[in-house]
């Protein structure tokens, strides 16, 4: 028997789900809320294409090489579409650094340490074309899911979706119901409430996300990369640079919550654009000689990790259901693994689909992959965010002196791993496959070879290291408020009036 699968969702866990499942036979229907994207190419898409569902659509992304790896190995052609559509490939030796290329010899290795990028909205403009060209798929458009169709019992299932298009209430009967309508699904909440038990743990990011986007100029280049970052960490703000298709690119700032003033006025362009001429990597791109803006300020709050477990204890809570993508892992935009995390779900998916015929076998094998493969970069996330809000609110914190241990591991980090991995190449490439979602994020480090590499860099000392340094990513943080008009006091009074301010 041919399985039907409806999926919720036309996005981008919507799509890969599809392009996973479609090739095993089944037979796949997406329905998406939204309108199908316009007639035209990228730069239409950008200007008019309507999301109600994905509030992130322009905002800056990236394809990690975990996910560019599935689309080269797997649908070569679709790669080729995207490059052909403007989306640039960000190879490993544009990373080098000075140091790094004086002894450089490539290895096959670095083809598979690259960045896919482009503008949001062209990714899945191509993608979502790509998709609708494949056998056994098929994608409705404005078709609103109302609800799941679910058949109480001591393990509930679901057996289909009641949808809303055209101006009528239809059922749509099903085999299998994929949610990847993301983070603002309801299909948890109906299941809980028909008495499927679905824990989850959920945690504020503590940041906010603004991003603007430009083009060049006619004529004009991407500056040459120097010294001065593109991305950087200043605590009261992370900043970094996104080149995109057809000569776009965008810059994306964040700001932490307890930067109330900064995240008030930076949606501001002015303002956004003024604090962009502050970042000694960031000024050169926005040069009114070089490039113009082709937006305005795009905001995204609300940001939350989330981890849910459909099969707790290692029993299945519901059968007949699937939840991919921010639906099942929710994890900070800043770390870019949202995309990446859809599409290894997804194929993690087909495998347990293809693995068992029982629906309980199913969704437990399908749990069990997805906490092996994808929660050590969770935690790694969630470790990172703490840490980052932990010191955002030291930073407004008057004469808060850190620990030993927190000097020690900040030392560690920053003259120790971060000097390491910009000096020597094979610790670089070690570095990335973690970032990349290639091995575990930490599994590098670990090894005792390069671990010793980075202790031997921390030991020789600053002075001896002096080359390896980046440049001041930017001002302090009362000199870029003073800059930007804003008063760098009202903050750290606000948070000195909160109980157990600092921690």
């Amino acid at each position: 028997m041919i399985e039907r699968v409806l999926v919720i969702g036309a996005g981008m866990a919507g799509l890969w789900t599809s392009l996973a499942l479609a090739p095993t036979g089944r037979t796949v229907v997406v329905l998406e809320r939204d309108p199908p994207p316009p007639a035209g190419g990228p730069d239409e898409a950008f200007a008019h294409w309507t999301r109600r569902g994905v509030g992130h659509l322009r905002h800056s992304h990236a394809f990690l090489a975990r996910l560019r790896l599935i689309i080269r190995d797997e649908h070569p052609q679709l790669l080729e579409e995207l490059l052909a559509a403007g989306c640039r490939d960000l190879g490993f030796e544009g990373g080098l650094t000075e140091i790094h290329k004086r002894t450089y010899t490539p290895a096959p290795v670095d083809r598979d340490l690259a960045v896919l990028t482009s503008r949001r909205t062209t990714l899945e403009l191509i993608l979502r074309r790509y998709v609708e060209r494949q056998a056994n798929i098929s994608v409705r458009s404005s078709a609103f899911v109302k609800d799941l169709l679910v058949t109480p019992g001591a393990v509930p299932r679901v057996a289909g979706l009641r949808i809303e298009a055209d101006g009528a209430v239809e059922e749509l009967s099903a085999d299998l119901v994929v949610d990847a309508a993301g983070r603002t699904s309801g299909a948890i909440e109906q299941l809980r409430e028909a008495g499927a038990g679905v824990p989850e743990e959920t945690e504020d990011c503590g940041i906010l996300y603004f991003t603007r986007h430009y083009r060049l100029r006619p004529g004009q280049a991407e500056p040459e990369r120097g010294k001065a970052p593109v991305t950087g960490d200043l605590e009261y703000l992370k900043f970094g640079v996104f080149p995109g298709d057809n000569g776009c690119f965008s810059i994306t700032l964040c700001v932490p919550q307890v930067e109330e003033e900064l995240r008030k006025r930076v949606v501001d362009p002015a303002v956004f654009d003024a604090a962009c001429a502050q970042l000694p990597g960031l000024a050169s791109w926005i040069e009114p000689e070089r490039s113009e803006p082709i937006s305005r300020v795009f905001g995204m709050g609300d940001l939350h990790s989330r981890w849910r477990d459909l099969a707790p204890n290692g029993r299945a809570a519901v059968l007949g259901f699937f939840p991919v993508g921010d639906s099942l892992v929710r994890s900070n935009p800043l770390y870019g693994r949202g995309c990446s995390f859809a599409a290894v779900e997804a194929h993690l998916l087909r495998d347990a689909l293809q693995m068992f015929a029982d629906p309980a076998a199913r969704l437990e094998a399908y749990q069990r992959r997805v906490t092996a493969e994808l929660r050590p970069f969770y935690d790694a996330m969630r470790d990172a965010d703490r840490s980052a809000i932990r010191r955002a609110r030291q930073a407004l914190s008057p004469g808060h002196q850190p620990s030993l241990r927190s000097r020690v591991r900040k030392s560690f980090l920053e003259d120790g791993v971060a000097i390491a991995v910009r000096s020597d190449v094979e610790l670089f490439r070690a570095a990335l496959r973690g970032f990349h979602m290639l091995e575990d994020p930490q599994a590098w480090l670990k090894r005792p070879k390069n671990l010793a590499k980075v202790l031997g860099y921390w030991a020789r000392g600053r002075e001896r290291n002096a080359e390896a340094y980046r440049p001041k990513a930017g001002p302090e943080r009362e000199e870029m408020l003073n800059g930007l008009g804003l008063s760098p006091q009202l903050d750290i009074e606000r948070l000195l009036a909160q109980p157990d301010a600092v921690s």
